[in-house]
């Protein structure tokens, strides 16, 4: 049974436990903040970080992995006596990160099959994980392939954000629509539709957009057993609750505990602080 190695990008924000455990190589997507340029993570460009400059209005900007560092992390699986490697990663919609494996697939020394998850943050993780017990399982790097594309499609990515302009900046949604939500004080709720950030609705206060996004979450989980991972940019207690109340909703479909950690470097640069997140991720 050839070996297969799994790789993704640091925006799957799995923690490093996790990583760890399943034996998961992570490649960090870059964080430019100012004229410094930042690998995601713990040694280099962190939430805290990201959030103080743009409260500061530093510019902040963010860098796919070049394919040569993509390379070096399929080289290295294959030193470790990977037969194949399967890299999966955030939506190439919204970054270049997919394209960069793509080419880095090209020159590798062993086959390397590529997934975009069509996927942000967690819900980009998840799909890993249903790779890896696929794997574990002793599946074949096709069938580990097509269970993190069916995880990354049934999951539901759900975030609410205190202004449209963060997303607006780093080109993820139109000007026209963050003029509009800015304009009436809407408070957006989007979620992650084909790969792209899409509206689900708008609704007028920041109270009313955190409860609809617990119901959205519950809804989203229908009946079936599901993973879920609150997630915020510096807006820690929301998140608690947010946590604490769905882990209550959904008590007896959970398939562990309820995730709640930091959003990212990298993906809190386009949402800006006061952003919470909830992925809904159904075991298929």
């Amino acid at each position: 049974m050839p070996r297969i190695a799994l790789v993704t990008d640091s925006t799957a924000s799995l923690p490093e436990d996790v990583v760890a455990e399943r034996g998961i190589t992570v490649v960090p997507v870059q964080v430019v903040i100012g004229a410094a340029v930042h690998d995601e993570g713990s040694e280099g460009a962190t939430p805290e970080t990201v959030a103080a400059a743009l409260r500061d209005f530093r510019p902040v900007s963010t860098s796919r992995p070049a394919p040569a560092r993509m390379l070096a992390a399929y080289e290295q699986a294959a030193a470790d006596g990977a037969d194949v490697v399967l890299s999966v990663h955030l939506s190439g919609e919204m970054s270049g990160t997919f394209e960069s494996a793509q080419l880095a697939a090209q020159q590798a020394s062993v086959p390397v099959v590529t997934v975009d998850s069509r996927q942000v943050g967690v819900a980009t993780g998840y799909a890993v994980l249903a790779a890896a017990d696929v794997v574990d399982a002793g599946g074949t790097v096709e069938e580990a392939a097509t269970a993190a594309r069916e995880r990354a499609a049934a999951s539901a990515s759900l975030f609410y954000v205190d202004t449209l302009e963060y997303l607006r900046r780093g080109g993820r949604i139109g000007a026209a629509a963050a003029l509009f939500g800015g304009a009436l004080a809407v408070k957006p709720l989007l979620q992650i539709a084909d790969g792209r950030v899409a509206t689900v609705e708008k609704v007028r206060t920041a109270a009313r957009a955190l409860a609809r996004l617990e119901e959205l979450a519950v809804a989203a989980a229908g009946e079936a057993e599901v993973d879920v991972c609150v997630s915020h940019l510096a807006s820690p207690e929301r998140a608690a609750q947010l946590a604490s109340n769905l882990g209550e909703r959904l008590e007896g479909q959970l398939a562990g505990e309820v995730w709640c950690s930091e959003l990212g470097a990298v993906l809190g640069a386009h949402v800006g602080p006061g952003m919470l997140a909830v992925c809904v991720a159904p075991r298929v």
